[in-house]
């Protein structure tokens, strides 16, 4: 290995880190509580070493976010093997969910913990994190399309879809699920998402639209 090449590592590697050890520091004690200078002790270097690769904590909460979002991304495209774009909705909420309960780290990060959301347009982590919600409208269209879910707005829909698995993944992340033997919580996980499914399904979608272009009759 070259000159270049290895200082190309160590640079990587102390991002790596870096990043890492703010991660911790983020979710044991809070990211409002944690300095820069925190994170180079921890790291035991001078904190205009950090500075070297971010310009300030904000930014390394949104570059562990965009991971995150980029990780969230390649599980959720799993998905799109499945033709059946119902089939696809339910294996499009367990990806997400599994996502969420293998990197628990992340998911605080990137939905539960509380974080600077200034200049937050100006990043690249709202394109990141759209990829994954455009892939959920998509779907949500097709089924609408098909007959199974009523023609409103997709983004009602997809929003109300995202808060239901995003329900389950935070309550099984903080440990609320506890009241559930830990050997029944994969058939709660598989058996919501069947109901929520079944749920849409089920319903009479033709008489429904059709209710909802009716014009209310007024009683003057």
């Amino acid at each position: 290995m070259g000159i270049k090449e290895r200082k190309e590592t160590e640079k990587s590697e102390m991002k790596e880190l870096i990043l890492k050890t703010a991660m911790k520091l983020f979710l044991d004690k809070g990211f409002n509580n944690i300095t820069i200078r925190n994170i180079a002790e921890k790291i035991e270097y001078s904190p205009a070493t950090i500075y070297l690769y971010f310009k300030n904590k904000d930014e390394i909460l949104y570059t562990l976010r965009g991971e995150g979002f980029e990780k969230l991304y390649e599980w959720q495209k799993t998905s799109l093997n499945t033709n059946d774009p119902l089939k696809r909705l339910l294996k499009h909420g367990e990806a997400y969910i599994s996502f969420a309960l293998e990197n628990p780290e992340y998911y605080d990060l990137m939905f539960m913990m509380r974080g600077p959301v200034k200049n937050i347009k100006e990043t690249n982590f709202c394109d990141i994190g759209l990829k994954s919600y455009e892939l959920l409208k998509n779907n949500v269209k097709e089924c609408m399309t098909q007959g199974l879910f009523p023609r409103m707005d997709v983004d009602i829909v997809a929003f109300s879809l995202w808060s239901y698995v995003h329900g389950i993944a935070s309550l099984i992340i903080r440990s609320r699920g506890i009241i559930f033997p830990e050997e029944q919580v994969n058939d709660m996980i598989k058996g919501s998402l069947d109901f929520m499914l079944k749920v849409n399904y089920d319903k009479n979608w033709d008489t429904y639209n059709k209710s909802m272009n009716q014009k209310p009759e007024l009683n003057i």
